[in-house]
């Protein structure tokens, strides 16, 4: 008699990404376990997520600290700097 070697697993998932998922995976002629399948064996094969992983809109802090920049670039009062020696001269004081 063989052995089985499958398991189940059971997740929770937004239903609009689940179909969204589905419409997905049908196009390119898998179901959603073939999906998992591969890209668990991709995980496994890569020693870490197949993909990277990555925010791409800067956080908070960045926005303030962009719109702090724009400001100061806009500001005439604003204090200037001729070189980076300047600057650092400035700060040493």
């Amino acid at each position: 008699m063989a052995v089985k070697t499958d398991t189940s697993m059971t997740i929770r998932m937004n239903r609009t990404v689940k179909q969204e998922a589905q419409q997905l995976f049908a196009n390119l002629g898998m179901d959603m376990t073939t999906a998992i399948n591969v890209f668990l064996r991709q995980a496994i094969y890569h020693n870490g997520l197949p993909f990277e992983v990555r925010f791409e809109n800067p956080n908070a802090t960045t926005i303030a600290a962009l719109e702090e920049g724009e400001r100061m670039i806009k500001d005439p009062n604003a204090k200037r700097f001729s070189s980076v020696d300047e600057l650092f001269e400035e700060l040493e004081n």
